[in-house]
C-alpha cells in the first residue's frame, strides 16, 4: 500500500516525481477566475505568480476532481506539477471541507499511477485536514491487481498491466512532530489500509472467496491484531439451530460460516455490535437472478467486509470501546438441496420464516446473526448489508439508507456518515408495511409489499433484534460496488462502503458522545 509521511520541506527542493497543488473556481469579485489554493504558494511563486493563468491556458477550470499536468518550473527537483480541482472557492475566511480535500487527494493519487513519489501541497490548516488529505491519497491510490499476471508493486509502468499505484505520498504543510498531526496520519493509515482490505475482499472472485476462505482471512487478521475470533462451521450451526444461515447455504457445496470477532478494551464503558451480510456469491438460489443481474454478485458480502474492516481498524486505533463483529457468511446457489420458495425455516431466535423468494436471502442470514448478537445485550447493534435493489431505486448508486428502531440513534449514525464523507440518508420503518409479511404458515414471511421493499426488509430485520436493544440498519446496496468509472477516491469495483461510518461511530462511542 502507498506509504504516507508528513514534511515541512519546501516544495522546490523535494526529490519527488510530482508536486500536487489545488486550484479552485473563484467566487465574488473573482467569479469565473481560476484561483490557486493555499498550500501552493511556493509553486505559484516559481511561475512568477502566473500559475493560474498557465493552467487556464491549458483548459483548467478548477472543477472538483479535474486534473491538469504541466512541467515543473525551473529550479524544482520534481519534473511535474499536477493541479487538481477543488470546486468553488470557500466564502471569505472559510475553509475547504475535509471531504473536498479527501476527494481531491484521491483524484490526484489515481492520476499519478506509475509514479513512485509525490508531494501534496494542498490546503492543510490543521490535523483534521492532514488526515483527510492522507486518507484521500491512500484510498485514491488503491488498485486491485492480484489476478494480473505480472503486476508491479514498486511503481513504474508494466508492459502487460499498465501502471502500478503511487508508492509514497508526502503531505506538505503538516507538523511531523505535533501529536495531533501524527495521530491524524496514523488514523488515516489504519482506516485506509483496512478499508482497502475490505475492497480486496469484495473484488476477489467468488471461486476464491467462499465462506470458509473468508473466515480464514478473518482468523489470520484477528491473530495479527489481538482480536478474539470464533468460527461456527456447518456442524456448529446445525447444533445451534441457525436455520436462516443454513437455509441460505443449503444449495451450495461451500458450507456457511458464522464468524465472531471480539475487540475489547480494558477502559471500555460501552459495547457495540456490528453485523454484516456475507453472501460470497448470490445467484438468487431457486429464485434465480436473470442474466444481467448476477455478474457482480461477488459483491454481496460487502457488509461483512465492512464489519470485518471496522473491527480490525478499532483494534489498530486502540479505541476505548468494546466492538464485536458478526460475519454471516453463506453462498446462495440453486441445487437439489437448496431451499425452495414455500419452505419454512426455523431461525436461531425460534421464529419461523416462510421463504417466498430465495433471492431475499440476506435478511435470513442477518436475522440469525442479529438474534445471536442480541444475546450479549450490547449498547447498540448496527447491521450492514447490500440488501435491496429497492434502496438503489430510492437513493441511487452513491447513497446508503439508514433505518433504526430509535430516531436519535438513526440521526447519530447518519451524522457519523456525513462527518466522514459517506453519503447516507435516514429512512423510515412504517409499521403498516409489516402486515405485508404476514404468513398463513409461519410467524413471518421473508417478503412483503413490492413498493418500499427496502423498508420492508428493515422491518423484517427489526423482528430479530433483542427487546430493548438500540439498532440501526445500513442498506449499502447502491454504493458498495461501483460499476461506473472511478471518481474522487472511489475506485471502480468494491468501494469499502460503511467502513468509515462504523469506525467513526466506534470513536464517538469511545469518547462517550453517543449518549
Amino acid at each position: 500500500m502507498t506509504a504516507l509521511t508528513l514534511s515541512t520541506a519546501a516544495a522546490p527542493g523535494l526529490r519527488v516525481d510530482a508536486i500536487v497543488v489545488g486550484v479552485a473556481k473563484g467566487t465574488g469579485p473573482k467569479s469565473g477566475d481560476l484561483v490557486v489554493a493555499p498550500g501552493a504558494e511556493a509553486v505559484d511563486k516559481a511561475y512568477d505568480g502566473r500559475l493560474a493563468g498557465v493552467l487556464e491556458t491549458l483548459g483548467a477550470s478548477g472543477g472538483e476532481g479535474e486534473v491538469t499536468k504541466l512541467p515543473a518550473p525551473s529550479g524544482f527537483k520534481a519534473p511535474l506539477v499536477l493541479a487538481v480541482g477543488l470546486g468553488a472557492l470557500p466564502a471569505k475566511d472559510g475553509s475547504f471541507s475535509g471531504e473536498t480535500l479527501r476527494r481531491a487527494a484521491g483524484a490526484a493519487a489515481r492520476a499519478l499511477a506509475g509514479t513512485k513519489k509525490a508531494a501534496f501541497a494542498l490546503p492543510i490548516e490543521d490535523a483534521a485536514d492532514a488526515g483527510a488529505v492522507g486518507e484521500g491519497a491512500l484510498l485514491g491510490a488503491y488498485s486491485f491487481d492480484a489476478y494480473k499476471e505480472t503486476a508491479k508493486t514498486d511503481g513504474g509502468k508494466d508492459a502487460k498491466n499498465g501502471k502500478a499505484p503511487l508508492v509514497e505520498a508526502t503531505l506538505l504543510g503538516g507538523k511531523p512532530r505535533d501529536k495531533a498531526f501524527k495521530a491524524a496520519i496514523e488514523r488515516a493509515t489504519a482506516v485506509s489500509e483496512e478499508l482497502n482490505r475490505a475492497r480486496d475482499l469484495v473484488n476477489t472472485p467468488p471461486n476464491d472467496l467462499n465462506p470458509e476462505a473468508f473466515a480464514a482471512v478473518a482468523q489470520a487478521a484477528a491473530k495479527e491484531h489481538g482480536i478474539k475470533v470464533q468460527v461456527l462451521d456447518e456442524k456448529a450451526l446445525e447444533k445451534g439451530g441457525y436455520g436462516g444461515i443454513l437455509g441460505v447455504g443449503a444449495g451450495s457445496e461451500s458450507a456457511p460460516r458464522l464468524v465472531k470477532l471480539s475487540y475489547t478494551s480494558s477502559k471500555a464503558k460501552k459495547h457495540l455490535a456490528f453485523v454484516g451480510k456475507g453472501i460470497t456469491y448470490d445467484s438468487g438460489g431457486i429464485s434465480l437472478k436473470p442474466a444481467g443481474h448476477n455478474e457482480t454478485m461477488k459483491c454481496d458480502m460487502s457488509g461483512a467486509a465492512a464489519v470485518f474492516a471496522a473491527v480490525v481498524a478499532a483494534s489498530r486505533l486502540g479505541l476505548d470501546v468494546n466492538v464485536t463483529g458478526w460475519l454471516a457468511l453463506a453462498e446462495n446457489m440453486p441445487s437439489g438441496s437448496a431451499t425452495r420458495p414455500g419452505d419454512v425455516l426455523r431461525m436461531y431466535s425460534g421464529k419461523t420464516v416462510e421463504v417466498l423468494n430465495t433471492d431475499a436471502e440476506g435478511r435470513l442470514v442477518l436475522a440469525d446473526a442479529l438474534a445471536k448478537a442480541s444475546e450479549e445485550t450490547p449498547d447498540a447493534i448496527v447491521d450492514v448489508a447490500t440488501l435491496t435493489g429497492a434502496m438503489m431505486l430510492a437513493l441511487g448508486n452513491r447513497t446508503f439508507g439508514v433505518m433504526a428502531n430509535d430516531d436519535a440513534f438513526r440521526t447519530a449514525v447518519h451524522e457519523a456518515a456525513e462527518e466522514v464523507g459517506e453519503a447516507a440518508w435516514p429512512m423510515p420503518l412504517p409499521e403498516h408495511l409489516k402486515k405485508g409479511m404476514d404468513s398463513p404458515t409461519a410467524d413471518i414471511a421473508n417478503m412483503g409489499e413490492r413498493y418500499g421493499g427496502g423498508l420492508v426488509a428493515g422491518l423484517f430485520l427489526k423482528e430479530f433484534v433483542g427487546e430493548g436493544i438500540t439498532w440501526a440498519h445500513l442498506d449499502i446496496a447502491g454504493p458498495a460496488f461501483n460499476e461506473q468509472g472511478p471518481f474522487g477516491y472511489t475506485p471502480k469495483g468494491g468501494t469499502g462502503s460503511a467502513v468509515r461510518t462504523l469506525v467513526r461511530l466506534a470513536e464517538i462511542t469511545a469518547a462517550g458522545d453517543l449518549g
